[in-house]
């Protein structure tokens, strides 16, 4: 699975980072950034969890592998 964080939308509350902090970290102007480019499966309960309690929406999931592709139409 794949989490990513909106810059555009990040309102810098903090909740990803209480939640996880082994993904998520404050970046110097305050907002959220994703640390791993993958996330470990025993981390992805508390991943899904700051997804569904940011304040701001900013994080959402990719729940394909990294080597998965994407199906052209």
């Amino acid at each position: 699975m794949k989490v990513q964080v909106n810059a555009n939308v990040c309102a810098g509350f903090g909740v990803c980072l209480g939640l996880c902090p082994e993904v998520f970290e404050l970046h110097d102007d305050g907002y959220a950034i994703v640390l791993v480019s993958e996330v470990p499966p025993e981390l992805e309960d508390a991943v899904r969890q700051a997804v569904s309690q940011c304040p701001s929406g900013a994080i959402s999931l990719d729940p394909r592998p990294s080597g998965a592709s994407r199906v052209q139409e």
